[in-house]
């Protein structure tokens, strides 16, 4: 089981944007397996965090997990991803059937919702990753 941090940022919404994620091992002393950021173009922050999942989903596969815990400060992405809000945007509904789709090589991903203070790690490194684009 990991927990992953995820954030994606977006400056002008849509404007330039990037990605954050943090693999932890909870087990293991919250040791951090990987750290990762990438300037992703220009996208809406909704947009950014939901391609911050997938990209995190593609991690975890490349780690052979079978199940985690995805932490995010966005509320829109874990309530549409629980089936407690309905996704009427597009765009987003694109990017949503793409975690659909990923999410079928695990056996458990949870979604949870943090407050940002608490995705500190992750939202920096989705801002460095525009800063140093």
């Amino acid at each position: 089981m990991y927990n992953v941090y995820i954030d994606g940022a977006s400056r002008g919404n849509p404007g330039l944007a990037g990605i954050g994620i943090v693999i932890v091992q909870p087990k293991v002393h919250k040791k951090i397996i990987k750290e990762y950021k990438e300037f992703i173009g220009i996208a809406t922050n909704n947009q950014a965090e939901y391609k911050a999942l997938i990209k995190a989903l593609e991690l975890l596969r490349d780690l052979a997990a079978s199940r985690a815990k995805i932490f995010s400060d966005s509320q829109l992405l874990v309530k549409q991803l629980r089936g407690e809000y309905k996704v009427r945007n597009p765009e987003l509904k694109k990017l949503f059937n793409e975690v659909k789709k990923r999410k079928k090589f695990f056996e458990s991903i949870e979604y949870k919702h943090i407050p940002r203070e608490k995705n500190y790690h992750a939202d920096r490194l989705a801002n460095e990753a525009i800063d140093k684009r």
